[in-house]
């Protein structure tokens, strides 16, 4: 009879941690994003790029073109028409000779504005960038980074990263050598164009 009772504390036992750890691997599962998470939307007041699964809505610049990127976890790459914008295996090849290209992505992870800062340092310190000092501003009423970096091989960029919850998002502007000011006017528009809930 005892050891029924026995047995039969044990069975509880184990479905009782099974169940706990399944509900822990639910909650605690690592989140990626994919290119299916964006849709492009063509509306009376231009292109909408939204992501709903991360909570993200932005408005492309008049006359842009929008495409998709299986690259990571999904990227969109925007560009003004008189860009010049080469692709290999289905990459942008920095850097661009004319015109402004704007990309975004979002990655799933929790970080702070120095993570950030470390490892965009980090991966650009490889590239042998020149990079500028990164400057604090808004998104939407939210802190974010700014910086310029400028390497012989890829170009000139400024990079963007806004962390929000468990995602960050990344904003990166590419330009031909002689449209830097257009460009970054224009990205600074983009960037008041970005909804984040």
């Amino acid at each position: 009879m005892t050891k029924k009772i026995v047995i039969s504390i044990i069975v509880i036992l184990l479905l009782i941690l099974a169940v706990g750890g399944f509900f822990y691997w639910w909650n605690h599962r690592q989140i990626r994003g994919s290119v299916d998470d964006f849709v492009i939307k063509e509306t009376s007041e231009g292109k909408i790029i939204e992501n709903k699964k991360a909570g993200l809505t932005i408005k492309a610049p008049e006359g842009w073109e929008v495409k998709k990127m299986n690259i990571g976890e999904g990227l969109v790459s925007l560009n003004s028409s008189d860009a010049t914008i080469e692709l290999k295996e289905e990459k942008v090849v920095l850097p661009i000779q004319l015109g402004c290209l704007i990309q975004t992505n979002v990655i799933y992870k929790k970080a702070t504005l120095n993570e950030i800062r470390d490892e965009v340092l980090y991966n650009h310190y490889f590239l042998g960038a020149k990079i500028d000092n990164f400057v604090d501003i808004n998104i939407k009423n939210l802190t974010a980074i700014k910086n310029n970096l400028e390497t012989e091989k890829y170009g000139s960029q400024t990079g963007a990263y806004l962390p929000y919850g468990n995602k960050v998002y990344s904003f990166y502007l590419f330009w031909g050598p002689n449209d830097k000011e257009n460009c970054d006017q224009v990205f600074n528009k983009f960037l008041e164009s970005v909804s984040i809930r």
